[in-house]
């Protein structure tokens, strides 16, 4: 079949697209006012890419449609969207193909509220370390793995699963829709506030993807007591983990580092060790989660487990480092929720805990821009020396109560702490050019931040490098 994916610049779609590529299909797709690294990422593809949306972009013999979600894209109103229903052809969502496409395979679907790309790519880089030729769609882009989709010739697929709606019109979470027999959930907070007002209306599709889980399915889950919650929708066999003890599995003997080791410890006591080059206490979690997984169904030996996660690169916007000479060291965390871009910084705290945390945060998506959500501003930068506060985007504002800079600006500074607000990328360098040279810096946001990531390292390298300091 002929796909063309309107929006194909949108992590999952991009994904969604390699996927049917692999699958035997030809894909072409398109997108607009699009940013590194994901655009620089579906260039290289290989397949055709259009940088506007036009109705000449459909070939002839298109077969499908798959029509992103984000607001920018213009629904029904896109102009590919309507020469292809005006020729009649199928128009369908990327979640609605890849379930469709899968049904028939062994899915292992990773949920939760943080931590589900960096568990879906690590569990696809330690399959494919062992020799099994799964298959995968990751919502982010790894250095591990050679695309953020694969069709593979195993039955598993691991499949990063979204909580959030399919589109306007179909108000169902895209991973019920992914045929699971297996789940690792990872977390459950409070998310996306606009379509999900209420912590209750949060955890409904979640207990709606526990109760797809068959008989003969598993449900490995971080030991939390939101999740402890809703585990009873399952009528399939639990694991737990967590980084503490737990009836599960769990972490013991945490030496943080450049390379951080531990003690994976096993529900019967016996003990493996790993050591990872990421970041963070979460990223120890994360790594229990997929362990504990892949050992609990023997899909990989623990000798091949431990190279793997040594070996396993992370993924993109999640705690990068930037710059290669400057004593300052520039680090892209990505914010799109408070969970997220919290546990970046508790992260940048645990490694750095002598140097000032200074933080460039963009309230890009709808959440960090909702008044319903204001609160989220007083406490996330606990611990932050100082905050420059780019502007929220103004794309489907209308569509909730959005707050503006000025009223985020506020509800930080009442939390005591040090903020300015920004207006662009010259104004934030210059902020950044008089720094005593003890600091770290963190690029915080799942937007653009107006192309910081891949102006600022040089800059920094230039000013803050070792011939700068002499």
């Amino acid at each position: 079949m002929r796909i063309h994916f309107t929006g194909i610049a949108g992590a999952g779609m991009s994904a969604a697209a390699v996927m049917m590529r692999g699958a035997g299909h030809q894909v072409s797709g398109s997108d607009e006012d699009v940013f590194p690294p994901i655009s620089t990422y579906v260039e290289g593809l290989g397949f055709p890419f259009f940088r506007r949306f036009d109705a000449a972009n459909l070939p002839a013999d298109l077969d499908i449609l798959v029509l992103g979600t984000s607001a920018k894209l213009g629904g029904e109103a896109n102009p590919e969207v309507a020469a292809a229903r005006a020729r009649g052809i199928k128009v369908t969502t990327f979640p609605e193909l890849v379930g469709e496409a899968t049904a028939g395979r062994v899915n292992t679907v990773v949920a939760g509220s943080f931590g589900k790309s960096t568990c879906a790519a690590l569990m696809a880089h330690v399959l494919r370390q062992a020799g099994v030729d799964a298959g995968w769609m990751v919502g982010a882009i790894s250095p591990s793995l050679p695309d953020t989709g694969h069709w593979g010739a195993a039955a598993q697929v691991v499949l990063e699963g979204d909580e959030y709606i399919v589109s306007a019109a179909d108000r169902r979470s895209k991973f019920v829709l992914y045929h699971p027999r297996d789940v690792l959930l990872t977390s459950l907070v409070h998310d996306h506030v606009n379509v999900f007002p209420t912590f209750a209306d949060y955890q409904a599709p979640f207990r709606e993807l526990l109760r797809l889980l068959p008989a003969d399915g598993l449900l490995t889950a971080r030991a939390h007591p939101a999740i402890r919650a809703i585990a009873g929708e399952a009528a399939s066999r639990i694991v737990w983990y967590d980084t503490d003890r737990c009836d599960g599995w769990w972490a013991d003997a945490v030496a943080f580092g450049e390379t951080t080791r531990f003690d994976l410890v096993r529900p019967d006591g016996g003990r493996i060790a790993l050591a990872t080059t990421l970041l963070g206490a979460h990223n120890i979690e994360n790594i229990v989660g997929v362990s504990a997984y892949l050992l609990e169904r023997g899909l990989v030996a623990e000798a091949q487990l431990a190279a793997a996660v040594a070996s396993f690169a992370g993924i993109r916007r999640r705690l990068d480092r930037l710059t290669s000479g400057s004593a300052i060291p520039v680090i892209e965390g990505f914010g799109s929720s408070y969970e997220k871009a919290r546990s970046a910084i508790e992260a940048l705290l645990l490694h750095y805990p002598h140097r000032p945390l200074v933080v460039v945060f963009e309230p890009h998506t709808f959440s960090w821009r909702s008044a319903d959500a204001l609160s989220w501003y007083d406490t996330v930068f606990e611990g932050v020396s100082r905050v420059l506060m780019l502007p929220p985007p103004t794309h489907g504002a209308a569509s909730h109560h959005q707050s503006s800079q000025a009223d985020i600006l506020a509800r930080t500074a009442a939390a005591g702490v040090d903020v300015r607000g920004v207006s662009g990328a010259e104004e934030t360098t210059r902020a950044l050019s008089a720094l005593q040279g003890d600091e770290v810096v963190l690029l915080l946001s799942s937007g653009p931040l107006f192309g910081l990531p891949d102006s600022l390292p040089p800059v920094f390298d230039r000013l803050y490098g070792d011939a700068a300091a002499a």
